[in-house]
């Protein structure tokens, strides 16, 4: 009996990706709009040291320009998964997600739609962004120049 208990218990870890769909459908890969190899969504960021650990890389990452596609509350914190259609100084363009804890103030100013500078980790590309809240404004604006300036061309 023992045996089998722990058999579904290593069985369950297995699939822990399958269990987070069946209870949050909202943030399962399909609903993100990213593909298999997306790692996933952790239910509380904030507990989840491979997430401190991906956020902390994404605060000195590199500089981007992400459109607002849609984002989705987590918790009442109000932490929320933004999604977002990225793209690079480099011409790269990526279904980018943001795991963020917001203020009622940010959460009533989001609106699909909205650019906004983030940061990526261009040696990870593993879709995961942060918002640049620390960015230069005129290093966004350059930025969005040179995009600009690629797509006429």
């Amino acid at each position: 009996m023992f045996d089998a208990m722990i058999g579904r218990i290593i069985g369950s870890t297995n699939n822990l990706s399958d269990q987070m769909d069946q209870l949050r459908p909202d943030l399962s890969r399909e609903s993100l709009g990213v593909g298999p190899d997306f790692p996933g969504i952790a239910p509380n960021p904030l507990m989840s040291s491979d997430a401190r650990k991906r956020n902390a890389e994404l605060r000195t990452g590199a500089l981007a320009l992400a459109v607002l596609v849609d984002w989705r509350e987590v918790n009442s914190n109000p932490c929320v998964i933004l999604m977002f259609d990225v793209e690079t100084a480099d011409g790269i363009s990526f279904r980018g997600i943001a795991d963020e804890g917001l203020t009622i103030t940010e959460l009533t100013r989001l609106a699909p739609g909205q650019t906004l500078p983030v940061r990526y980790r261009p040696a990870v590309m593993d879709h995961y962004v942060a918002l640049a809240r620390d960015a230069d404004p005129a290093h966004v604006q350059q930025l969005s120049d040179e995009i600009a300036r690629r797509k006429r061309t």
